[in-house]
């Protein structure tokens, strides 16, 4: 290369030039595809014969290509980030969605990082080449190229473009060491081997990953969800892909991840949104919690429900056509019987109960009007009960009898009614710990209660189909006025030329085509919402995947809720039974999916810390050796110099001292949490500027002030815990290892012994 006589620096700006014009191009190619679909759709709907056929060739165009401009739109500025050198002399540029030269091109000029002959970018190493000759990381600001990191694959060839890195590790740990925004990254650019490895594992079932702190775990579930989506994109797009997560704060932190990916078609909920309709805002205290989700309330609603299918105190007498016909114990008891034989849902099960009273009350009546006084005979044929038992139905008597003996119940007003007065149903300790007023507003703990319900009651369609009937006949009939008002109009202006058909064709009009019913039945099934939209209004959707983030600490009951809407049991668990805080927390793999597919799921670790510098991993570790002995925490990939530090001061201080400290840790480009009891918060945020006690964090204010379990999952810059003492092992673990570069310890009351020994007095 030296006889060339071309330079270094020569060829590093022109390997800087080709890639910037690549980008060029690329944004090109990305520019004319909006032109093309804003022409085309405004094409369709200036040509066409019909407006009905302008909107189908519309509709077409937006499918074809609406998805694709979304992602666009998404991921806009950072398009491309990688190249792939390959052996043969060959190469392939890599993106977060792939881009094609034109429509008809098969090979496309951008490949979607999740394609498979993207893998080696993540996977190939010097030892294990995969055919690559150099990797390259492009790094964009907008649509600039500002930096390119080569490494090199093949160790035998000497070319060189002037920005090899030499360990490899340059894009990794620029990312790691940048600014938090308070906004979770995609990590497509960095994704390491173990993390490539669970992102595309194969397995259709049930897959359990585990990982410590700073893990990547969270990130790992997004692109895995994103490759789900790029693999099985005909189910998925129908059935969509749900995503749990511990708290509102946390997805909104994770909010941008798939859509930067090209992926918008997700659900993205807490537990406490799971129950369409209800939004939990309340909070329940520990012992609440638990009782409510603890598996045998499954049990314990059962027989809540049972006990609201009544029998008489003592009878139910009725008075129909002057004769009083009495329901006692025996006869209702029969009935009630009878009807649960059929084992459906309460409300589902009414109409056979219905069935059974009007039935019983037809023969009393019948016994008594139509015997025969000197035989006993029964003088009525089958059209007389049959019309007795109409009259019955027409009884509001007989109606109110039977909605006192199997009432039509909702879920909501069952959960509230029974935790107003559990005492029947659950020893006194635990009533009390539920117990609440009836106008109380809903907690997480509810929703899963809720959903207990809905199952246990089901629903009565009976209405809602009477409904739906008078909704068709409306639209059918406003169908029919249009039709009528479009034939009226082609025919007077067809009459009013004197040419107008000269040839003696038939002029087609809508009521050659198309009647009425079907005219309605078209506009009703327009539904343009997405597959996430749908599943989020209706709770019987099943969900073409899950993925549970924090998933150690879920309760039984709301493991029921999941379950019920995956069917197919294809889920993604992702969490650190480590980390289990909730007193409801189930904690053991094991102890969540036995009861679903016994041991029939498979299970990974992710072993390293990309996160917390091994300063402060040694920290939190010692904490919860303290108490497990044996506990090995992931190993940290990095280490800044800089020892966490504590600070004491004086009860009365301790607010004044917080604020001083995060004024001193506070980063200049970045985020500081400042972690604290939940009592302690209205004191601290009066002295921390900006920050507001009680309300929903804001995490991309440079300033956040939080519980341990309301950062679980998040990551900042710099981390200041207040008072540690008041935590729990497993709370104190999570707000230790939050930073991403320095953490800092302000107390009054004595620090754990463990906690104590592991920090630097400040």
């Amino acid at each position: 290369m030296s006889n060339t006589g071309i330079s270094q620096d020569d060829i590093s700006q022109d390997e800087l030039r080709r890639e910037q014009e690549f980008i060029d191009g690329l944004y090109t190619r990305v520019d004319a595809l909006r032109g093309d679909t804003e022409t085309s759709v405004t094409d369709a709907l200036a040509q066409g014969n019909t407006p009905m056929q302008a909107r189908l060739e519309r509709d077409i165009l937006v499918a074809e290509r609406s998805g694709l401009l979304a992602a666009l739109d998404a991921v806009d500025g950072s398009l491309c980030f990688g190249r792939l050198d390959l052996a043969d002399g060959t190469g392939h540029h890599i993106g977060r969605i792939g881009l094609r030269e034109d429509d008809s091109e098969r090979t496309p000029i951008l490949i979607d990082w999740r394609a498979e002959v993207a893998r080696p970018f993540y996977l190939a190493t010097g030892h294990t080449p995969m055919g690559l000759r150099r990797r390259r990381h492009i790094t964009t600001e907008g649509r600039r190229v500002t930096a390119l990191h080569d490494e090199i694959l093949d160790l035998g060839d000497e070319t060189r473009t002037g920005y090899e890195d030499p360990s490899g590790d340059a894009v990794l740990l620029a990312a790691l060491d940048s600014a938090r925004t308070g906004r979770m990254g995609d990590i497509v650019q960095t994704i390491q081997a173990e993390q490539d490895r669970v992102i595309r594992a194969p397995h259709q079932g049930v897959l359990v990953v585990e990982g410590g702190p700073g893990t990547g775990k969270t990130a790992v579930a997004l692109h895995r969800a994103a490759y789900l989506l790029y693999e099985q994109r005909e189910l998925l797009a129908k059935r969509a892909v749900l995503i749990v997560g511990p708290n509102p704060a946390f997805l909104g932190y994770i909010g941008e991840v798939l859509p930067s990916l090209g992926e918008t078609g997700v659900l993205l909920a807490t537990v406490g949104e799971l129950f369409p309709g209800v939004r939990a805002t309340a909070t329940d205290t520990p012992d609440a919690a638990r009782v409510k989700g603890r598996a045998d309330m499954a049990e314990v609603l059962a027989a809540v429900v049972r006990d609201r299918q009544t029998l008489p105190d003592p009878v139910i007498a009725i008075e129909h056509d002057r004769e009083i016909l009495m329901l006692d114990d025996d006869l209702v008891r029969v009935a009630r019987e009878r009807t649960r034989e059929a084992k459906l849902p309460h409300n589902a099960a009414r109409e056979h109960f219905e069935g059974y009273i009007l039935n019983t009350l037809t023969e009393m009546a019948a016994e008594r009007i139509g015997t025969d006084p000197y035989d006993g005979s029964n003088l009525l044929d089958p059209s007389d009960i049959t019309q007795i038992r109409d009259e019955l139905a027409e009884n509001p008597e007989v109606w109110s009898a039977i909605a006192q003996l199997w009432p039509r119940i909702t879920p909501r007003r069952l959960i509230a009614d029974f935790l107003a007065d559990p005492g029947r149903h659950l020893s006194a300790e635990d009533a009390d710990a539920v117990r609440r007023p009836v106008t109380r507003a809903w907690t997480v703990a509810d929703v899963p209660l809720l959903d207990e319900a809905a199952e246990l009651l089901g629903e009565d369609d009976r209405p809602a189909r009477a409904r739906a009937e008078r909704e068709r006949e409306t639209q059918i009939a406003y169908a029919q006025g249009v039709l009528d008002v479009s034939y009226a109009s082609r025919t007077y202006e067809f009459e009013d030329k004197e040419d107008s058909d000269p040839d003696g064709s038939e002029v087609l009009s809508a009521h050659d085509i198309i009647d009425a019913e079907r005219f309605a039945e078209r506009h009703e099934a327009d539904d343009h919402r997405s597959a996430a939209e749908r599943a989020a209004a209706d709770r019987t959707w099943a969900f073409g995947h899950i993925i549970v983030d924090e998933a150690q600490e879920l309760s039984p009951m709301a493991w029921r809720l999941l379950m019920r809407r995956s069917p197919t049991r294809s889920m993604t668990l992702v969490g650190d039974p480590a980390q289990t805080a909730e007193a409801a927390g189930v904690g053991s793999w094991d102890g969540i999916l036995a009861p679903y597919v016994e041991n029939r799921w498979e299970h990974t670790r992710l072993g390293v810390n990309y996160r917390t510098p091994a300063e402060i991993m040694a920290v939190a570790a010692g904490v919860v050796r303290a108490e497990q002995p044996d506990f090995e925490p992931p190993s940290s990939v990095r280490s800044t110099g800089v020892r966490p530090w504590a600070r004491r001061a004086a009860a009365r201080e301790l607010p004044a001292e917080v604020a001083k400290a995060a004024a001193e840790l506070t980063p200049a480009e970045g985020r500081l949490a400042v972690i604290a009891p939940r009592a302690l918060h209205r004191a601290l945020a009066a002295r921390l500027d900006g920050v507001t006690a009680g309300a929903e964090p804001d995490l991309t204010r440079t300033v956040v002030l939080l519980d341990p379990r309301q950062a679980k999952g998040l990551e900042f810059d710099s981390v200041l815990v207040v008072e540690p003492g008041r935590f729990g092992t497993s709370d104190l673990y999570v707000a230790l290892t939050r930073a991403t570069q320095t953490l800092g310890v302000v107390h009054a009351e004595e620090l754990p012994g463990a906690l104590g020994e592991g920090l630097e007095a400040a």
